[in-house]
């Protein structure tokens, strides 16, 4: 079955800091777009960062600039999130997802064509 793993979320206090990983199951990430989504109780479901498959451009949603970055490790096949100075609107369940074509869209989640089951973040004190 081809899927993606999503490890690393918790609990952590206002201001605290998470690094997410994304690892494939029975396929590779290679020239793939991966891209973090995210989606809070009674929220839709919204786009946070993507990395292309070259690994050479990213985008961020505006509420997280400045405070996550995305990133890749070919040799290890896996994505990264890292989350800094965590607010508790960063609530919720983080999804990783990955699209055939290497380019980044953050805000078209249907056109990912691999999902994992996600993790939960909680920025509570």
């Amino acid at each position: 079955q081809l899927q993606l793993v999503e490890s690393g979320g918790g609990l952590v206090q206002p201001g605290g800091s998470l690094r997410l990983s994304c690892a494939p199951s029975g396929f590779t990430l290679d020239y793939k777009a991966v891209g973090w989504f995210r989606q809070a109780p009674g929220k839709e479901r919204e786009g946070v960062s993507c990395i292309t498959g070259s690994g050479g451009s990213t985008a961020y949603v505006d509420s997280v600039r400045g405070r996550f970055t995305i990133s890749r490790d070919n040799a290890k096949n896996t994505v990264y999130l890292q989350m800094n100075s965590l607010k508790p609107e960063d609530t919720g369940v983080y999804y990783c997802a990955a699209r055939v074509s290497g380019l980044c869209v953050l805000s078209k989640a249907y056109k990912y064509n691999y999902w994992g089951q996600g993790t939960q973040v909680t920025v509570s004190s």
